[in-house]
């Protein structure tokens, strides 16, 4: 550290009520906006200079801010590690070799974090997450690069890396400081592009009024109207953070004090306590996202419609939708963006098989993947189990009880597969929506709250003074859809479309209606498109076709149990005939004296 940078620090800390490292984390947010306006002027033709400038940056935080000697060296002992390798391991198993190597070391330094037990004390593991997830997506660049292209999805072959990169190139990656401690992550792909300044071409043909307005000497468009504005927008989070915290707090939720209040009044404390908590991530993703739209890095081209500039590629996080989210997934999806990405083409489509559809072992594996890389304390467990069975209680409601609220479609007699316009809002729809807004949300606020808790005797006193709302929800709502009830609810929506003339529009229908129609009625087009997508098996398609996971959890927990049942029931079948067959071959040669 240096000599007398703690002084300001720890009389700023005083006076604001705040710890001395929690204080430094955001001036380091806040002194990454100038520092990154330098690093733009770097002149392009000088990308080396660009790179000993963010890592010399980096080595100040990390050292001289914070004094981290011990995470500056876990950090160099991860990126040393992985790119190490990545230039001696050849084969299918390298990837997979980096990963072990760093989830491993992540992992001990989770258990170091959480049995020291100090919250306040900023360390280096939040660093080495938002590392973890960039150097395993770049080991899987590299060994993409050695694979022939025809093997290669769209995805794989932007980011594919034929040769690895120099270390200084590398090393500027790893260490690039807007978003050395709280993300967001990105590939290498990414990176060499803005620092070669490739990402910055504009398409031929462009109009000319529609080009982003650069400086004369440099090809990075200017950024500090969005790079103002997303610091603008971070500081009001931080701000509302700062007044919410001092009236939800963790104490109040464990207090008896807590208890006085009736039910309706406590869910509304927790919903509140999960929304101050929200406040902090929103203001700290916008502050680390808006330093790297200064740098250029958030550069996402030209939006085809508005024609305007985007300054969206590292987005981390969508607060509006989240908090107006009416279902699980639109909820999951605007949370964590980077980490979601990370996890489906890094963890959830690389574990499948080429030409297989992902499963139960797919969903098990990133949500092994995601539980550890985040930590070992118990509450992120209980969040994750829960969150899974919501997804798939959503799900069936979506499906079968939807359909109940919207007005029947009206009948069609085009053969094309065009789809119909939106149905109009009606006040039973206007119901559904706001039943299920209100539904969603108190369910992540009961399910987040042991995430922040993170211990398990506060996690399950919190849970048991709203009477386990949710879970009981869930349970109530499964063995709703496991009964007889569910065929009921299918016919009445099926009702409901034949008086219009039309039967099978809804999700709920398709399946219930597949069978009755057979393939007499089908168009030459749709057995084509269905044969299609029954050959279709390739994990690229994985996301299209809708089974993919959110964060790690699985989509639908009760099915891939019932798949991973019937693997095993297959396997059992299988190795019993095999011995059988072994036994009957044995019984052949015997008698003739010689093999088969």
């Amino acid at each position: 550290m240096l000599p007398y940078i703690n002084y300001p620090f720890e009389y700023l800390s005083g006076f604001l009520g705040t710890s001395v490292d929690e204080l430094k984390l955001i001036i380091s947010f806040i002194l990454s906006y100038p520092l990154a306006g330098l690093l733009k002027r770097i002149p392009d033709s000088r990308p080396a200079y660009k790179n000993a400038f963010i890592i010399g940056v980096s080595v100040f935080y990390l050292v001289g801010l914070f004094d981290l000697w011990a995470g500056f060296r876990t950090l160099l002992i991860s990126s040393v590690g992985a790119y190490t390798m990545a230039t001696y391991i050849r084969g299918p198993f390298m990837p997979w070799i980096a990963f072990v190597f760093l989830m491993g070391h992540l992992s001990l330094n989770h258990i170091r974090r959480q049995s020291e037990n100090n919250p306040s004390v900023v360390d280096v593991t939040g660093a080495q997450m938002v590392l973890v997830m960039k150097l395993t997506a770049f080991c899987w660049n590299v060994h993409d690069g050695r694979l022939p292209q025809s093997t290669l999805t769209d995805f794989q072959k932007e980011r594919a890396l034929p040769r690895l990169p120099p270390l200084l190139d590398y090393f500027g990656y790893v260490f690039f400081f807007p978003s050395l401690f709280a993300g967001p992550a990105f590939d290498y792909s990414e990176y060499h592009h803005w620092i070669s300044t490739a990402m910055f071409e504009v398409p031929a043909g462009t109009d000319p009024s529609h080009r982003p307005r650069t400086h004369a000497s440099r090809r990075i468009p200017r950024s500090g109207t969005p790079a103002l504005f997303k610091a603008m927008t971070g500081f009001f989070w931080i701000f509302a953070f700062l007044k919410f915290s001092g009236w939800y707090t963790r104490d109040l939720l464990l207090s008896h004090e807590y208890l006085r209040y009736a039910l309706p009044h406590r869910v509304w404390l927790l919903h509140m306590f999960g929304f101050t908590t929200r406040l902090k991530y929103y203001g700290v993703w916008a502050l680390t996202e808006g330093a790297c739209i200064l740098s250029g890095l958030g550069y996402k081209g030209i939006d085809p419609v508005t024609k305007r500039v985007r300054w969206n590629r590292l987005q981390n996080v969508a607060p509006w939708p989240l908090e107006t989210a009416q279902n699980t997934r639109a909820y999951l999806e605007n949370w964590n963006i980077n980490t979601n990405h990370w996890l489906r083409n890094y963890v959830y489509l690389r574990v499948t098989p080429k030409g297989k559809k992902p499963g139960f072992r797919a969903s098990m594996a990133t949500f092994v993947t995601s539980a550890f890389w985040h930590g070992f304390y118990p509450g992120y467990y209980l969040t994750f189990v829960l969150a899974a069975f919501l997804q798939t209680v959503a799900k069936n409601f979506r499906r079968h009880i939807r359909p109940l609220f919207l007005p029947p479609s009206p009948p069609s007699h085009s053969t094309t597969s065009a789809p119909h316009p939106p149905s109009p809002t009606t006040p039973l729809k206007r119901t559904y929506d706001i039943l299920s807004y209100l539904i969603t949300q108190l369910a992540f606020s009961f399910a987040v709250a042991p995430f922040i808790l993170l211990d398990l005797p506060s996690s399950l006193t919190v849970w048991r003074r709203v009477w386990f709302y949710c879970p009981v929800g869930v349970a109530v709502s499964m063995a709703f859809f496991a009964s007889p009830a569910k065929a009921y609810v299918v016919n009445l929506a099926r009702q409901r479309e034949k008086q219009r003339g039309e039967v099978g529009t809804s999700p709920a229908l398709r399946e219930k209606s597949a069978l009755a129609v057979g393939s007499a009625g089908r168009t030459p087009q749709y057995q084509q498109n269905a044969q299609g997508a029954k050959h279709r098996g390739s994990n690229a398609g994985a996301a299209a076709r809708g089974k993919d996971t959110v964060l790690g959890l699985p989509s639908d927990p009760a099915a891939e149990l019932q798949e991973i049942l019937q693997d095993v029931s297959e396997e059992v079948r299988g190795g019993y005939k095999a011995t059988r067959g072994g036994r009957a071959r044995e019984e052949v040669e015997s008698p003739i004296g010689r093999a088969l």
